[in-house]
Order: C-alpha cells, then sequence, then structure tokens
C-alpha cells in the first residue's frame, strides 16, 4: 500500500506550500490506477515533517474520503503544476472526483478548460463540459467561455469562437457578457479585423451578423476593446485613422480611451505625443487616474529622461493619487535601463516603505538589465525568500541570459529549481536548455531533452547539431 501510494505522490508531485499539508493524507488513501507514470524529475525532498516510514505504514489508513480533504484552491494549485502537460493534468482530474468524491467547482473547471485548451484538445474540453453542467457546482459560466474563447482564437480558429459564442445560448450564457468577451479575446490575440467586422457588420455577408443584433455595440468600451486591438496589431496608422473615427462617430472618449492611445502613442516611439496628450487632457479637465500617470510617467521618461518622470510621480502624489505597484516599477524600469542600479535600489526600499509590496515584475525590471550572475542569482534568492513564485517567463529569461554568457551550472539549477516548484517546463523553458547544453558540446544530454520535449507534445526547433549527430549514428549503424 506504501509503495503504491508513494509512486503515486512522484506522479502528482504537489510542490507549492499549499500542498505540503495534503501529502499525508494522499500516503494514506490514494489507490492509484493501473497505469501509473513517472515523473521525469524526481523530488529531493521530503514533504511529510520528518515522519518515519515505519510510521506512516502502521498508521491506519481511513477507507473513504471526505470531499474536505481537498480544497478546490489545492486542486487548482495542482492543476496549475501541470500547465504544460494536458494528460496528467486531465488524470489528476478525473482521479480527485472518482477517487477523493471530490466535488469539482467551475473554477477547477474552467482551469482544466484553459490547459486541455492549450493543447488543441477542444473535444474533450466540450465533452467535459457537458459531463459538468450536470452537477450544481461546476455549472459553466462566463468565464468558462472567455477561457474557450481565449483558446480557440490564440489558435486562430475565430470561426470555432464564434460557432462556441452561438452555443452559449445552451447554458443561458449567450449575453453580452459573452458578447464583450469574445470581442476583448478577438482584439487581445490579433484577429481585431474579424471583431471589427463583427461589432459594427463591416462584413455585410458574414453569416454571423445575426449574433450580435440584440448588442448595442455603439458606446465607448466596444471602441475601447477595438482601439486597443489594433495596438496589439502595432498598426500605428490605424489607430490614428480609428482614433479619428471614434471623434466623427460622436463616441465619447473616456478616461480608458486616452491611456489606450497615449500608450499606443508611446509604443509606437512617439512618447513626446503621449505627453502632449496627457497635457490636452489636463487643459480639458479630465482627472487622471494611475494607470493614466502609469503611462505618462512611461513616456516621458523615455522622451526627457527618468529625472522628469519622477517629477511627475512627485506631482502625482502631491495631487492625491496613490501610487501603485505599476507605478514603482515604471521607474524602476526607467532607472535599471539607464544603469542606475543604486536609485534603483533605494526605489525598491521606498515601495516596500509605504507599503506596496514588489511583485513579479519588480525583479524582472532587475533582471533585464542586470550584467554579473552574481548580482542576478542575489536578486533571485531575494525574490524566492520574500515568497515571490518566479513564473515560467522567469525561468526562460534568466536561462536563456546564463546560457548566453555560457554558464551552464545556474541553467540547470533554475531547471531543478523549476521542478522542485511544481512548474512543468513549456516549450520555451526546453530550448533554453538544450541551447544551453548545445553551446557546451553536450549533444547526447540535450538530445535527451529534446525527445522528452516531443513525448509531451510540444514543439522543439530544428538544431543542425542534433540532425548532423543523428546521420552519423545512422550511417554507423548502416
Amino acid at each position: 500500500m506504501l509503495s503504491s501510494s508513494t509512486s503515486k505522490i512522484h506522479h502528482f508531485r504537489f510542490c507549492s506550500s499549499l500542498l505540503f499539508s495534503q501529502f499525508e493524507i494522499l500516503l494514506s488513501y490514494h489507490t492509484p490506477p493501473h497505469k501509473n507514470p513517472q515523473f521525469a524529475h524526481k523530488p529531493k525532498y521530503n514533504p511529510i515533517h520528518n515522519q518515519s516510514t515505519s510510521d506512516l505504514s502502521s498508521s491506519p489508513a481511513p477507507t473513504h474520503f471526505d470531499f474536505s480533504d481537498f480544497r478546490p484552491d489545492i486542486v487548482l494549485e495542482t492543476l496549475n503544476c501541470y500547465a504544460n502537460d494536458w494528460k496528467r493534468a486531465l488524470e489528476f482530474f478525473n482521479w480527485v472526483e472518482s477517487q477523493s468524491r471530490f466535488q469539482h467547482t467551475t473554477q477547477t473547471l474552467n482551469r482544466i478548460l484553459d490547459i486541455l485548451g492549450k493543447f488543441f484538445e477542444f473535444d474533450i474540453a466540450w465533452n467535459l463540459i457537458e459531463k459538468m453542467r450536470n452537477n450544481p457546482c461546476s455549472l459553466p459560466d462566463h468565464t468558462t467561455f472567455r477561457v474557450l474563447f481565449k483558446r480557440y482564437v490564440s489558435a486562430h480558429l475565430v470561426n470555432e469562437a464564434i460557432d462556441a459564442f452561438v452555443k452559449s445560448d445552451e447554458y443561458n450564457l449567450r449575453d453580452e457578457v459573452t458578447f464583450s468577451n469574445l470581442i476583448d479575446a478577438l482584439c487581445e490575440y490579433k484577429h481585431v479585423i474579424e471583431a471589427d467586422e463583427l461589432c459594427f457588420k463591416r462584413n455585410q455577408d458574414s453569416h454571423y451578423n445575426d449574433c450580435v443584433f440584440d448588442f448595442n455595440v455603439e458606446n465607448t468600451k466596444y471602441y475601447n476593446m477595438i482601439l486597443r486591438g489594433w495596438f496589439k496589431m502595432k498598426w500605428w496608422r490605424k489607430c490614428r485613422e480609428f482614433w479619428e473615427d471614434m471623434d466623427k462617430r460622436g463616441v465619447k472618449k473616456d478616461l480608458y480611451s486616452y491611456s489606450i492611445y497615449m500608450d499606443i502613442q508611446c509604443k509606437s516611439g512617439k512618447p513626446w505625443k503621449a505627453v502632449k496628450t496627457y497635457k490636452e487632457m489636463k487643459k480639458s479637465g479630465i482627472q487622471l487616474d494611475v494607470v493614466a500617470y502609469n503611462t505618462v510617467i512611461c513616456a516621458i521618461g523615455i522622451s526627457e529622461g527618468v529625472d522628469v518622470a519622477v517629477r511627475l510621480y512627485k506631482e502625482m502624489i502631491e495631487l492625491g493619487c496613490e501610487s501603485n505597484v505599476v507605478t514603482f516599477n515604471t521607474i524602476l524600469k526607467l532607472l535599471c535601463e539607464n544603469g542606475r542600479y543604486r536609485e534603483a535600489h533605494k526605489v525598491l526600499n521606498l515601495m516596500m516603505k509605504k507599503g506596496c509590496q514588489p511583485n513579479l515584475v519588480t525583479y524582472h525590471c532587475f533582471f533585464t538589465s542586470l550584467e554579473k550572475p552574481r548580482e542576478i542569482i542575489k536578486f533571485f534568492d531575494r525574490m524566492m525568500e520574500s515568497g515571490i513564485r518566479p513564473c515560467m517567463d522567469t525561468y526562460v529569461m534568466l536561462m536563456r541570459k546564463f546560457g548566453r554568457w555560457g554558464f551552464l551550472r545556474p541553467v540547470l539549477h533554475l531547471w531543478e529549481n523549476m521542478a522542485e516548484h511544481g512548474l512543468s517546463p513549456d516549450e520555451s523553458a526546453y530550448n533554453a536548455l538544450i541551447d544551453a547544453l548545445l553551446q557546451k558540446g553536450l549533444v547526447d544530454m540535450a538530445r535527451k531533452y529534446d525527445e522528452e520535449m516531443l513525448l509531451k507534445g510540444l514543439s522543439g526547433k530544428p538544431r543542425a547539431e542534433l540532425l548532423s549527430n543523428m546521420d552519423t549514428e545512422g550511417s554507423d549503424s548502416g
């Protein structure tokens, strides 16, 4: 019983601190399925608080689960660990329901749908939705369809996303909230042309026009979404034309409209125009919020220097607009990009003194600009000690950076750290590791990870070193 349960623990390895409290329950209760694939990386720690194996084996194992043994946040955290391995995520999702009588919630359903959609397993996703609609605890909601829209559109399956919107009527969810989620997804993933046609019926031949018959799209919210969509496409001329078109149509621009347009001007390489728009807003009596100020601080920092940006920050405080973590991150980024690390450290201490806790982006400002490996590792350790968990982008950025500098040991350390914290590597992480190994001439080890990545259904990139080496082996065996 103990050996099989321990084996399954390695399969469902709950690495976050939230999950450690559940290990003893798993050891006592879990009966594994017939097939029990193992993790590639074994945990190096024992989460069972120094309890001996003999104590565990002698403890009586209860014969049933109470649904309270697993909380929804525990299940969600575990699913997050399998974000890049849909098969294991689905196996855990089914196991926790069948073996522990856990009642899945709408939130756990939405999370597994997001993971399945990431790997284009939409048929399985729809089957789960149909199955879960019979459970009052896991009824599909607006977020369910927002997740589907996001995954369909990110895979460029626009018609399927619109069909999903039509199908939302079967779940009594075909309303303006769901429609705005569809438009938002289309704009977010660079299908703004379709969003524009769907909203304003520019394509008269489209059979989807009836979908929006009952919705009033002639309001600022939808125009802001379309404007942000053109921003995502980086079609700067179209952004300007649409901005002017809003005036022609009599659309009342709000603070969010101006914030988007100032961001467009800043990102399009014309930050001085964003500053000009800011001054026009002040003259017209529009009261800026912290989001608008953050955009202007960034724009004025790029166009006129970080010192002017700091002065604007002080002006914002004097006007009674409280700063947030994005404000400090914007200033930190400007300081780090200018190599003013001592002042950046002072700003970091200031934000903590003001009760504004740093987040992952705060540390990314330093990671992106620092050029000394020891300083980066020191900051990484400081981040971990503060309780901030790195995301996949953090690991990929640092692995690429160390790999580019020719430091393999910290790359391998980051890879192990990622596994220990329950993150399943994505294709970018694999590629960063493989590139670092090849740079050091470790072709066999690189090939092992390349094969592991392909087995997970992740896309590798062609590498001459691996291909040429395989050709040589093939000719030798022949």
